[in-house]
């Protein structure tokens, strides 16, 4: 066993005065290399200090005279009046600087150069506005992590246009309750995708997917004609100017009732956003390759990319994280020259278990982990393996595109602690009650506004949804959904999700579109899915099943149910097991007791995890009981 907090890693004075945030303190006139005075200011002082962001970064586009910041959560504006456009910042590196490389399994190796890039953005704008894309139309991706798609993403940025994207494994109920939400004009598809050493034929998928489109003009699929047409004419690439929360792009976060949520994000706050985090926290500049293991159905895919807003090369990579073997990422990042290696929390533990030593990494500075918490355990294998590079454990969210606790160069790397609260999140642990704790786990909440909060959900046009979806615990404070102990000396340890959203392989996927699945199969009468994972290990998807009467769980059926759950959502949402159980735990009003039964399975005494005063069938519970 691994001590938490045991130190590993401490930044000498030259990684100090090298790190971009200490020239950022040094801009500022705050030269003292106190992290905790500049993470005060920034909280206290938003008002001054986002401004100083995009001064410092000379953000193309016009701040406006309007206030910072208006209003409070939910529904806090930020800088009234200003004019830019997220593909303008992005697409501004020198042309002839690497701007992508991108990988797949087969070792198959592509480039571009910032103008390379920037020609290919104005051809697909052009193919986009000839299919009619406009101002405030929606292209949905279907999309592998492909030079496309990064293409296609800008070119719909470009032209004020709203971006929203899938990865190729997801299945087609799943895509479609995501994109008939938001009634895209056009959608960008391949026919088939390479995963684990096998290749996918989704010419199918795509066809019902385009078919239960409301209003879709066109389909284009990459690799086909359709694709070429698309990018066939060279044409000038322009930036249409918006206002600071004009959508940028549509992500999905799923609660445990109803559809996924369309979280809509703002040009201005990511920008600003994925400047600090990726400059300050993360230490990227135009010097550094970026690589972060991620899908396009990730929110990594979109914190990746950002990599341009700093001038970094980013690298794609499109398949397994595992084959041909467990090492697949690492030689890769040694291949490439990798500076900046991120990825899940269960790659690294995957690697420690395997036994992987990473080598030929002469150009690693940092290595990123998010997804879940990183235990102990995976800090100290990682400093054993890579013993000079900074770990930066990092816990956000699709949310808000971003972290809310990281990494920062000033500060040590203790054992299953991250560093620090980030700049501009000013981040508390709640109790019940709403009463800030320190040293004690709780409710990890926001309490003050940040810029990369979505502007709104789509479809939600009194705010309705989204006020219930983060407000209702505490009014006006964001509660985001993680258990969260925050240390007197500022570093914080996070303990997982506090509510019953699953998330497998960095994928966070809500339970009712398991029910939808399942409960569709006549025999079942009722089902409960459990994620057992914790403490960066994916640990194991339940699922529980009540049959209709007459009915038995035979293995002719779950095979049936792991086939539609891995066809209708992803392979990554295939239950490790399905049990038969007499009955369903409900409270008195219905709902499913997700929650509690997670408890009981991580050890939680029933008559602590539940309250059986206010369900229907507490005889139920003991079946529950490992």
């Amino acid at each position: 066993m691994v001590e938490e907090g045991a130190l590993l890693w401490e930044p000498s004075p030259e990684v100090i005065g090298n790190a971009k945030i200490t020239r950022f303190a040094e801009w500022l006139g705050r030269p003292e290399h106190d992290y905790d005075a500049l993470w005060r200011w920034s909280v206290e002082s938003p008002e001054e200090f986002w401004p100083a962001v995009w001064d410092y970064f000379s953000v193309v586009g016009d701040r406006g005279d309007g206030p910072v910041v208006s209003g409070t959560m939910p529904g806090a504006k930020w800088f009234g009046g200003a004019a830019l456009n997220y593909a303008a910042n992005a697409l501004r590196g020198d042309s002839g600087r690497l701007a992508v490389i991108a990988r797949d399994e087969t070792g198959g190796r592509r480039t571009l150069t910032y103008g390379e890039l920037a020609e290919e953005v104005a051809r697909v704008r052009a193919g986009l506005v000839r299919h009619g894309v406009t101002r405030g139309d929606r292209v949905a991706a279907y999309l592998p992590n492909t030079p496309e798609a990064l293409v296609a993403f800008l070119a719909t940025a470009s032209l004020g246009a709203i971006w929203s994207s899938c990865s190729p494994d997801f299945g087609a109920s799943s895509v479609v309750d995501r994109f008939t939400q938001i009634t895209p004009k056009v959608l960008i598809a391949v026919d088939r995708y390479r995963y684990n050493g096998r290749e996918f034929d989704r010419s199918d998928v795509v066809a019902d997917i385009a078919a239960r489109l409301p209003g879709l003009a066109a389909t284009v699929v990459v690799g086909a004609e359709s694709w070429e047409e698309l990018r066939s004419r060279p044409a000038p690439l322009d930036f249409e100017p918006v206002p600071f929360d004009h959508p940028l792009w549509v992500v999905y976060s799923s609660g445990t009732t109803g559809l996924p949520k369309p979280i809509v994000h703002g040009h201005g706050g990511i920008v600003l956003e994925h400047l600090k985090a990726l400059s300050f926290h993360q230490d990227l500049g135009e010097q550094d390759v970026f690589f972060w293991y991620t899908t396009t159905g990730w929110m990594m895919w979109n914190f990746l990319v950002g990599g341009l807003l700093v001038g970094a090369t980013v690298v794609l990579y499109d398949g397994s994280a595992a084959h041909p073997r467990t090492d697949a990422l690492w030689r890769l990042a040694a291949e490439e020259g990798v500076t900046y290696f991120g990825t899940g929390a269960p790659y690294i533990i995957a690697s420690m278990r395997e036994g992987v030593r990473p080598s030929g990494l002469d150009r690693l500075r940092g290595v990123g982990s998010t997804g879940s918490p990183l235990p102990p355990e995976g800090f100290a294998w990682l400093y054993e393996v890579l013993p000079k590079v900074q770990l930066g454990s990092f816990s956000g969210g699709t949310d808000v595109c971003t972290g809310f606790v990281g990494a920062v160069p000033l500060l040590p790397i203790r054992a299953g602690v991250i560093s620090c609260r980030c700049l501009g999140a000013l981040v508390e642990s709640f109790d019940p009650d709403g009463k800030p704790l320190i040293g004690e786990v709780g409710e990890l909440v926001v309490t003050r506004p940040m810029p990369s909060m979505p502007v709104m959900f789509w479809n939600d046009p009194d705010g309705t949804r989204y006020e219930e979806s983060y407000f209702a615990e505490y009014p006006g404070v964001w509660r985001h959904g993680d258990w969260i102990k925050i240390l007197p000396d500022g570093g914080c340890v996070i303990y997982g999700r506090s509510d019953s959203t699953l998330n497998r392989g960095g994928v966070r996927m809500g339970t009712s579109e398991f029910y939808r699945v399942v409960e569709r199969f006549p025999a079942v009468a009722d089902s409960l899915v459990i994620d057992t994972g914790q403490l960066g290990q994916e640990g194991r998807l339940l699922l529980y099943v009540t049959m209709a009467e007459g009915e038995a769980l035979t293995d002719a059926l779950v095979r049936e149910l792991k086939n539609a759950l891995r066809t209708e959502l992803s392979p990554r949402h295939v239950p490790n097991e399905i049990i038969e159980v007499p009955g369903i735990p409900r409270t008195l009003s219905g709902k499913k007791l997700e929650v509690p039964v997670r408890k009981i399975l991580l050890g939680t005494p029933v008559e602590k995890a539940a309250n059986t005063g206010a369900m229907a069938n507490p005889e139920v519970l003991k079946h529950f009981v490992p």
